[in-house]
């Protein structure tokens, strides 16, 4: 059995697809089937990284950007499309899986395309509120279109669309709280933050931290994760900001935590700062976390406003626009949450309540279902 998977350049595309081969093998190996051959069909160096360290097979793809604005890269993207699509069918031809998960984003149109010139069956998962266009465009031949959010449902065909979460890689839960005490070298008794831009860090959210640092760390514990191309600048101001505090210490700034790191941060802390994207927030609240959510100003269909302002609704976090991140106004709503005891506790039922806890087994049993069927 041949299963290809293809999606995004980002971790917020990639970790979800990873949650699923990991489900994929579970079931394989529960139900006694001859252990499945996955390939992955992506962009980035960064996926092919990890990829070998899943055992997945990695097809470089050609991909280019679908951009809402005038350039003249716009050529570039033309041809980089064109030259994705010959190089699709030439994978989906020799490889001939016998299904394909897409996750979205521009680098899975090459390998959807070709799947629907071979009659091969579709899986899709859409992790936003507000589907991208190319996961748009695929639903209409997909056999089945898992979704994260109930909003998303508009946009697809009713009959064989489910509500199914983001899946959630299983090396960032489990957590124990005691050994994210001890790594991150922690103080008890003391609210701990966890800051997250992002795979690439977020600058805004990084100078806004950064300016209420001196503040934060009189009653406050921060672990934050900047980007590495924001390190030495973000390190540097706060190092300045706490220079005469006598709890600079309580402030540990990395440029990425990989997932030891990431599940042992969420062991300790008390509320998440974080990017409005899907999988992001699926993670938050699969962790029971209270958190503010900072939705990136004019991302793809404003999908990222659209997740925050949903996922809010549910009670679980609260929203900060771009154009409001002003140093006072964030630590003003860390403040009201982190001294409010109640109100932690509401949030944090809330997010696990929003939380499906299992949404890769039942996309992964889809997807062998759909494979079983074509073989």
């Amino acid at each position: 059995m041949k299963i290809l998977l293809t999606g995004g350049g980002t971790g917020g595309h990639f970790y979800p697809i990873v949650a699923v081969i990991e489900a994929i093998y579970d079931l394989a190996e529960e139900e006694k089937l001859i252990q499945p051959e996955i390939i992955l069909a992506s962009s980035s160096e960064y996926n092919k990284k990890i990829s070998k360290k899943e055992a997945i097979v990695f097809k470089k793809i050609y991909s280019g950007k679908m951009r809402h604005y005038f350039s003249f890269l716009y050529l570039v993207d033309i041809f980089k499309t064109i030259m994705g699509v010959f190089k699709g069918i030439w994978i989906v031809y020799w490889s001939m899986p016998d299904v394909v998960f897409g996750k979205g984003g521009n680098v899975s149109f090459p390998i959807l395309l070709a799947a629907r010139i071979f009659g091969i069956p579709v899986i899709l998962h859409e992790s936003d509120s507000v589907p991208g266009k190319v996961n748009k465009w695929a639903g209409k031949f997909a056999k089945k279109i898992a979704i994260s959010f109930p909003e998303a449902l508009k946009y697809f065909p009713k009959e064989k669309t489910a509500l199914t979460g983001t899946p959630v890689r299983k090396s960032i839960v489990g957590f124990t709280r005691e050994e994210g005490m001890e790594l991150f070298d922690m103080e008890e008794n003391i609210p701990a933050i966890l800051v997250l831009g992002g795979s690439q860090g977020s600058q805004k959210i990084n100078d806004a931290m950064a300016d209420i640092s001196k503040e934060l760390v009189k009653s406050f514990q921060v672990i934050h994760q900047c980007g590495a191309k924001n390190e030495k600048d973000t390190k540097g101001r706060i190092k300045i900001n706490l220079e005469e505090s006598l709890f600079s210490n309580r402030y540990h700034v990395y440029s990425h935590l990989d997932d030891s790191l990431m599940r042992n941060a969420a062991s300790v802390a008390n509320l998440v700062i974080s990017r409005g994207g899907g999988s992001s927030i699926y993670e938050i609240a699969i962790w029971g976390l209270p958190s503010i959510i900072i939705p990136i100003e004019n991302s793809a269909q404003d999908h990222q406003k659209e997740n925050a302002y949903n996922y809010a609704r549910s009670g679980a976090a609260k929203v900060i626009e771009e154009k409001n991140l002003l140093p006072q106004i964030l630590l003003s709503e860390i403040k009201g949450i982190l001294l409010d005891k109640t109100r932690q506790e509401q949030m944090r039922k809330s997010a696990k309540d929003f939380a499906q806890t299992n949404a890769a087994k039942k996309i992964a049993r889809e997807i062998l279902n759909l494979a079983l069927e074509h073989k």
